[in-house]
């Protein structure tokens, strides 16, 4: 039986680089050979027990790239040697929500990294229906960045942004820095970010944000000012805090929108202001993934250098050292991706 290098997480907080079976192939599947393989906000809230505890042990990590090593019997239209990124959101592929990209509401819904073994390894299988070709001339690590740049692709979709729209990004880490990006791209002025970290805050600047507010105490005299008294017309909160959701609420025009993005935890809620909502025509929409074209659309961006990467680009580590990548992010505030290399 051939084997690889994988890091299993055999419980909360603990990784263990192993060797275990490299997987077998369906005859629909591909073999990827992992080149670069991004650490998520997912994938920490999985290490320290807030998400698919009920799952370990297993192999995360979700947000890779790769080569074709091996192909089942049915694929067609790939190559062995090619360059590739995937769509992590496996559906039935026919059922209503399939049908309209919201795969993610499929009943028979997996994520690759999540519900099934992921790419934190020298290898995974992927369904050859979810494996999208990669340009040969990108880095690696630049195509690791599909995935949570379409994740950030999407959210500008469901949140309806045009030009000229006020927005404010509350959290300028490493997904709030991609919405801070892509509302730039999109024509929002202005763009206004709240961050309380130094760096991460002279990284928004940087990277888009026309104001950025690191005093909690200011944002709402700010935000108003800066958008003639009305307040903005949308605002993303990226971190999963229900405290930034409530105030969300109050940085909001009347008919504005709030995009939920952040991951709270299961049983976190706020108060909702029902009779506010119905009279200033407020409305919340929710976002998290990006699936189907939202993956395409983002390796084209990043293919043509839309988006600053060199942020999330700077910091990558051996798979023997994943534990110690984990325990280190938070205290790297200047660094907006670590990116795990299965065959350094």
């Amino acid at each position: 039986m051939e084997t690889m290098q994988a890091a299993v997480l055999l419980e909360p907080g603990r990784f263990e680089v192993r060797e275990v079976p490299i997987p077998q192939i369906d005859p629909d599947d591909v073999l990827v050979r992992v080149d670069r393989c991004g650490i998520c906000g997912t994938d920490v809230h999985i290490f320290h027990g807030h998400y698919a505890a009920d799952r370990l042990p297993f192999i995360p990590g979700h947000e890779f790239t790769g080569t074709l090593d091996r192909m089942g019997e049915r694929v067609s239209g790939l190559t062995v040697g090619q360059r590739v990124v995937a769509d992590i959101n496996i559906g039935c592929g026919h059922c209503y929500f399939c049908r309209r990209n919201e795969i993610l509401n499929c009943r028979e819904m997996r994520q690759i990294g999540i519900h099934r073994d992921g790419a934190f390894a020298q290898y995974v299988s992927v369904p050859a229906r979810q494996i999208i070709p990669a340009p040969e001339d990108v880095a690696p690590e630049v195509l690791a960045l599909t995935e949570p740049v379409a994740c950030v692709v999407r959210a500008a979709r469901k949140a309806g942004v045009s030009f000229g729209q006020s927005v404010v990004v509350l959290g300028a880490g490493p997904i709030g820095n991609l919405h801070i990006q892509m509302m730039r791209l999109v024509g929002a002025a202005p763009i206004i970010a709240v961050e309380l970290s130094p760096e991460r805050a002279e990284l928004a600047a940087r990277s888009g944000a026309d104001i950025v507010i690191t005093d909690p105490a200011r944002v709402l005299d700010i935000v108003r000012a800066r958008t003639g008294g009305r307040g903005a017309d949308i605002v993303i909160e990226s971190i999963g805090a229900p405290a930034l959701y409530a105030k969300a609420f109050d940085l909001i025009r009347p008919g504005g929108h709030i995009a939920a993005f952040g991951i709270t935890g299961p049983d976190d809620s706020i108060p909702l202001r029902i009779l506010d909502m119905v009279l200033r025509e407020n409305s919340i929409k929710g976002s998290v993934a990006g699936m189907g074209e939202d993956m395409h659309d983002a390796l084209t961006l990043l293919t043509h250098d839309r988006f600053l990467v060199e942020p999330f680009t700077r910091s990558i580590v051996s798979l023997d050292n994943i534990q110690l990548a984990f325990d280190a992010l938070k205290d790297k505030p200047g660094v907006l991706k670590v990116q795990i290399s299965p065959f350094t």
